[in-house]
């Protein structure tokens, strides 16, 4: 199971259900800040699953003292993104070297390789591992770092593990993007809370309406946007009686069969 968050958003992964939606203050979060959101969820987790292994993946806002610590002294598994330095690059610089040659030699567009290592930053009360990625193309070389509690190669705690972290950014997007929840622009925290409450009852029905859609039609991984498109945002002509509703679609509609489908279903679901 993958939960994504944000701070302010939490999304069940597996089946893109949001759980919970909460204002924050615009600005960075803090160590306490990230802390104390790992340590509610991880507990709150364990409350019903407490057989189950938790590891925490978030790119570099998350890689905070506190945060890390928490984790190992609560039986958390972590993999944070981090931030480069003169200290790291050092440390993996006869690889990154060796990298930019074969490159050259090879005359590749692109080349990676991959390194661990132990480093302990000013802020750690210890050393820990850290990932390195490290990409070299004609423009140059680019290195990334994660630090982790995971073991395992390099190359697939960062391919396999850090970037998988792909589809919970895609479920931020499609809230945010999609369906405009970062419109909070009332003067009332409490009423820019309500705004989002809205937004993700929005969100809900959207989703609500993709999982009604066959597997094999088109539609049926299609993203809020183009769903809206093709399936609200027509014309059709709609008539109400006293026991049921018609919806008139025009014969040149190319969703018209897909459409009745999803209705029958949607009806079907209905107490």
């Amino acid at each position: 199971m993958q939960i994504a968050t944000r701070q302010a958003s939490l999304y069940h992964v597996e089946s893109g259900r949001p759980v919970v939606m909460i204002l924050r203050e615009g600005k960075t979060p803090g160590g306490r800040e990230v802390r104390t959101v790992i340590k509610h969820l991880t507990r709150r987790i364990r409350r019903h699953f407490p057989k189950t292994r938790i590891t925490w993946r978030g790119d570099s806002h998350y890689g905070r003292p506190e945060a890390i610590a928490w984790c190992e002294d609560n039986a958390a598994g972590f993999i944070f993104g981090l931030a480069g330095n003169i200290a790291l690059d050092r440390l993996c610089q006869e690889a990154a070297d060796d990298l930019c040659v074969r490159r050259a030699e090879a005359c590749a567009e692109t080349m990676r390789a991959f390194a661990s290592f132990p480093y302990q930053a000013k802020s750690w009360d210890k050393p820990r591992k850290v990932v390195a990625r490290m990409e070299a193309t004609v423009q140059g070389l680019d290195i990334r770092y994660v630090v982790t509690s995971l073991p395992g190669r390099a190359q697939d705690l960062y391919e396999a593990v850090y970037c998988e972290r792909g589809q919970a950014e895609n479920l931020i997007k499609l809230h945010k993007a999609q369906l405009a929840s970062d419109r909070t622009s009332c003067h009332s925290p409490v009423a820019n809370q309500v705004r989002l409450v809205l937004y993700t009852a929005a969100y809900w029905l959207m989703l609500t309406l993709r999982d009604a859609i066959p597997q094999a039609a088109p539609l049926a991984k299609a993203e809020f946007i183009t769903i809206r498109a093709r399936l609200i945002k027509i014309a059709a002509r709609v008539i109400e009686h006293t026991a049921r509703i018609r919806v008139h679609l025009p014969t040149a509609c190319p969703e018209q069969a897909w459409f009745g489908c999803i209705a029958a279903r949607l009806s079907q679901a209905v107490p």
